[in-house]
């Protein structure tokens, strides 16, 4: 048994072409596939999170929103930039739209991607402190995230509050017990992915990373992955850890699946920089049909090795057809692979 969810970028643009032609579009056609996909009887519904791009950005109002219209399903983020984010009211607002939802947030959360502007966590107040880098503070603001999400009190109380308090040095309101065991981080190497185990983190690893031993993509991703689970078994936490990786995958069922996807041309791992020092490897697409598609994900290592599979879906092309791609996979591809 293996849970899918799905992951959405919330691309917009106001073009014909697009469905989702405003900001406005992408996120109450989020909240509707949020909707359709627990009835079809999907597990998650994962956001992505950018800055200064025409797609999802701050991510709880939505998270919030889909809590409110669903029941059941998983809802997360993959990921949330930690270089943007003020871990205090981060906290307020995970904790709120948690309670809404009832327990249900599952929250990614990262030193952060490729940018669509020069060093953004600039504009929002942010700078790293001396001798650190972005992705240093990034990782200090996710251990003051995760500290405070524990519900301990750390604040001294006014000796003459406006509302009584309770005893004691205070915390975060609103807290929402057991948040702090869904929080998970997005890691793009093997040494973060092992920092992420040591904090009881879960893991989200997507479909680009490092490229560290120039082996296929699956393959070193499954490396990172037991890199992860070692390290949480070394040190000594309590409960078993959750694993979820990301992967473009459409069953070719009907004409308008391979008018968009039958033409295999991302059928290949390919390798890029994701800045002038990284050179990272970005995982393959799959696009076939059914019988083919079982055959070709009963070879990728990292979808085996993980529990939880995140499909990315093409946003742009509207609620319905994102509806019949997840109902695909689900009803020709899931079964024989024993994910259902």
């Amino acid at each position: 048994m293996k849970k899918i969810g799905f992951l959405s970028f919330g691309h917009w643009a106001p073009s014909p072409q697009s469905g989702t032609r405003s900001a406005g579009d992408a996120l109450l056609q989020s909240i509707d596939l949020a909707v359709a996909a627990e009835q079809l009887g999907l597990d998650g519904a994962y956001v992505r999170v950018h800055h200064f791009a025409r797609q999802l950005a701050s991510p709880f109002p939505l998270l919030a929103a889909i809590g409110a219209r669903t029941s059941k399903i998983e809802i997360g983020t993959a990921v949330i930039d930690m270089r943007y984010e003020n871990p205090l009211y981060m906290a307020e607002d995970a904790g709120a739209a948690d309670l809404i939802a009832g327990g249900r947030l599952q929250l990614g959360i990262s030193r952060g991607s490729p940018e669509q502007v020069i060093d953004g966590w600039r504009y929002f107040g942010y700078e790293p402190g001396e001798g650190q880098s972005d992705a240093d503070m990034g990782r200090g603001h996710a251990e003051v995230f995760l500290n405070v999400l524990q519900g301990q009190g750390f604040a001294q109380p006014n000796p003459r509050p406006m509302f009584p308090n309770p005893p004691g040095l205070l915390r975060l309101e609103p807290h929402s017990e057991g948040l702090r065991e869904r929080i998970w981080w997005g890691a793009g190497s093997n040494a973060t992915a092992v920092w992420a185990a040591k904090l009881g983190m879960n893991l989200q690893s997507s479909t680009l990373k490092d490229d560290e031993t120039g082996e296929a993509f699956h393959i070193q991703q499954a490396k990172q992955i037991r890199a992860y689970r070692e390290a949480w078994k070394e040190a000594g936490h309590a409960r078993e850890p959750r694993v979820s990786v990301s992967r473009s995958i459409f069953a070719l069922v009907d004409d308008r699946d391979r008018a968009y996807f039958g033409r295999g041309n991302q059928s290949d791992d390919s390798i890029g920089f994701i800045d002038e020092n990284t050179r990272a490897i970005f995982g393959r697409s799959y696009a076939a049909e059914p019988d083919k598609l079982i055959e070709e994900l009963k070879k990728d290592e990292a979808v085996a090795e993980a529990d939880t599979l995140l499909l990315t879906v093409p946003n742009q092309l509207g609620v319905d057809y994102n509806a019949h791609v997840i109902e695909a996979i689900l009803k020709h591809v899931a079964p024989a692979l024993g994910w259902r």
